[in-house]
């Protein structure tokens, strides 16, 4: 796949960015190689080989789902200008 300047221009109104027509060309220059390189790799036989999520073979350790910490809620609704029902209550600032 290879973009063309008017391509380029186009990308850059979309992006909302400023780029010069001296600039096109080494944009330009820049997208198509990204391009080749995705090209290049999907040109890869990749047949038969297993989705990895990291690129070392490991063994994420994981920590068992329980509540570590007590529930303070009361406590700090103490403090509170207004609170009812475990909720802060606050000015209505929307009608």
């Amino acid at each position: 796949m290879s973009l063309s300047t008017q391509d380029i221009e186009r990308i850059a109104h979309l992006a909302r960015l400023a780029v010069t027509p001296a600039e096109v060309a080494a944009v330009q220059g820049k997208l198509n190689g990204v391009f080749k390189l995705i090209d290049e790799m999907q040109a890869v036989n990749t047949e038969g080989v297993t989705p990895m999520s990291h690129g070392l073979d490991m063994v994420m350790r994981l920590r068992g789902d329980t509540v570590t910490e007590t529930n303070h809620r009361d406590k700090y609704q103490r403090n509170a200008p207004a609170a009812a029902d475990g909720y802060y209550l606050v000015p209505k600032v929307i009608e």
